[in-house]
């Protein structure tokens, strides 16, 4: 299991810390633990960007290069791209990941 720090935002009290399995992607893990803030319309088929997180700096370079298709899905996030930008359907939970943080957009339409 992978555990995760999801920071509410806009703040609505504690981070929440859930837990993922490996080799499943973070919006199922937020998904499952019912982590309102984190749409998913698609189901992670990447054709929405529903699931717009914004991953802790000290995450990023831990995680897959960014793809053109979740480059293209990012321009249209509901709360404009930051650098730190990344849709939770495509971070697929590994070892290495265990403990990152990611922080939700003040909305996802």
């Amino acid at each position: 299991m992978t555990t995760i720090t999801v920071n509410l935002q806009p703040a609505t009290g504690e981070p929440r810390r859930i837990q993922g399995r490996v080799g499943k992607s973070l919006m199922q893990a937020a998904v499952d633990a019912g982590i309102e803030g984190i749409a998913a319309d698609c189901g992670g088929c990447l054709s929405c960007a529903t699931c717009h997180v914004f991953v802790d700096s000290t995450w990023l370079q831990r995680l897959q290069p960014v793809s053109e298709d979740e480059t293209a899905m990012l321009e249209m996030t509901a709360v404009p791209r930051a650098p730190e930008s990344r849709l939770s359907c495509q971070i697929v939970l590994q070892p290495e990941l265990d403990g990152i943080a990611v922080r939700l957009p003040a909305r996802q339409y």
